[in-house]
């Protein structure tokens, strides 16, 4: 596999959700690169990038079960798309995970692992 096609997941260590789904890359024999963005956080520019190829808007990226969404209230404030990756960057909780990049595509939160052969 060339590195264009490598896998990139950016997870947490303790997120189960990311827990299953580097196990099911693994279970593929496909090669990934894993970055826990909780202890090497994504820059703004970044988040940006990861946020273009995922096809989704900012607020569409948001773990709503995040104890900083609630208070920070952002079910119901109008907060603008731009400041929602100002808030990511500072708390990375608030964003959907895993984050699965290949190729020029971002996959975000649960998905099917079919995408990714």
């Amino acid at each position: 596999m060339d590195s264009k096609n490598e896998l990139k997941i950016f997870h947490k260590e303790t997120c189960i959700t990311c827990k299953k789904a580097i196990a099911e890359i693994d279970r593929m024999k496909l090669d990934i690169e894993k970055r826990d963005f909780f202890k090497d956080p994504l820059s703004e520019a970044e988040l940006k990038k990861i946020i273009k190829m995922s096809g989704k808007s900012p607020s569409e990226l948001l773990r709503k079960r995040d104890k900083m969404f609630k208070e920070l209230d952002l079910e119901n404030s109008r907060v603008a798309e731009s400041q929602i990756i100002k808030l990511m960057v500072k708390y990375p909780g608030l964003i959907m995970r895993p984050i699965i990049i290949s190729g020029n595509k971002a996959f975000v939160g649960k998905i099917d692992s079919k995408i990714l052969k």
